[in-house]
């Protein structure tokens, strides 16, 4: 057996061992009663909503698979798509790093349906530029609007801050010139990028950005239930948190986006609502997909197993 399905195999495993450790360090940060008492006191309505749209940020996120998948020249079903989107993301997003950890089990499931290790790596790249893009954009569009919030959050002079929304939009803009104009490869000095085309890359801005305004709005109606803040604030502060998230890879953006909310609003008691943003967007979905994981190597491996004593 090759050393590198070894590798990959260690590599799953360290990913669930860890996944497992931080849903303990998590929740090991607060008492079983104040676990209990803000999710039981949270209203029901806010509850749900916040799950709505952390379901169809998910939901949103499979269409950065799919948009990869379309990329690499292969076709594969949806549900396969949709499956290995959200448990590689549900995962990667808590372990962080999430390029190598959801990268990993990413190649896992596409592997087995006929994928490459380049067609993956393809993948996980353009998913990451689906990222960037969305993040640049919402991000630029969030400064614009609220350039006084933007430039108390990050600490800068409100012109420095207009000129960084200006340069996210810009650098948008820029990509979608780029596919509409250049065929094949994208060279930069040492760089080689292979660009989309344009209808694939407008898509790419589209679902990036849809994916972080359905994440602010999850915890906006998080937050709604404990005091009163407009959701183009909370969407605002998200995205500047998830710029230093991107940057220092916090799993789960652990401490960066508390840090951001408690200073948005230093008065309210918003516990209780990072808790249940926290357990709507990252751990419920990381048991889940914790859970379809296991399961489906179960699947994969009694099917192996058949087919050894078939061969027999």
């Amino acid at each position: 057996m090759s050393w590198r399905i070894w590798l990959m195999r260690g590599m799953v495993v360290a990913g669930m061992l860890l996944a497992g450790w931080l849903l303990y360090r998590t929740l090991g940060r607060y008492s079983f009663d104040e676990l209990v008492q803000s999710v039981t006191s949270f209203p029901l309505g806010r509850l749900a909503s916040a799950g709505l749209f952390a379901a169809a940020s998910y939901l949103c996120l499979t269409g950065f698979d799919a948009l990869a998948v379309r990329y690499v020249g292969k076709r594969l079903a949806y549900p396969r798509v949709a499956l290995t989107s959200f448990v590689s993301l549900s995962l990667g997003h808590s372990i962080g790093f999430a390029g190598l950890s959801s990268g990993a089990i990413r190649y896992r499931f596409y592997s087995r349906w006929g994928l490459s290790a380049v067609d993956v790596s393809k993948i996980i790249l353009f998913s990451g530029m689906t990222v960037g893009v969305g993040l640049a954009t919402l991000g630029g569009i969030s400064i614009l609007l609220r350039p006084a919030l933007a430039a108390k959050l990050i600490g800068v002079s409100q012109p420095l801050v207009l000129a960084l929304g200006i340069g996210s939009l810009a650098a948008t803009a820029l990509y979608l010139v780029a596919a509409a104009f250049v065929k094949g490869r994208l060279r930069i000095r040492k760089w080689t990028l292979e660009m989309p085309d344009l209808r694939l890359a407008l898509a790419q801005v589209a679902v990036g950005s849809l994916n972080f305004a359905l994440v602010a709005a999850c915890l906006h109606q998080a937050l709604s239930a404990v005091t009163e803040v407009p959701y183009l604030t909370a969407a605002t502060a998200f995205v500047l948190a998830n710029m230093g998230v991107l940057i220092t890879h916090v799993p789960g953006g652990l401490g960066i986006i508390e840090a951001v909310v408690v200073y948005l609003l230093p008065q309210a008691n918003v516990i209780g609502a990072l808790l249940v943003f926290r357990f709507v967007y990252f751990l419920a979905p990381l048991v889940i997909g914790s859970i379809v994981f296991a399961v489906t190597e179960l699947v994969w491996r009694g099917k192996a197993s058949k087919d050894v004593s078939a061969e027999r």
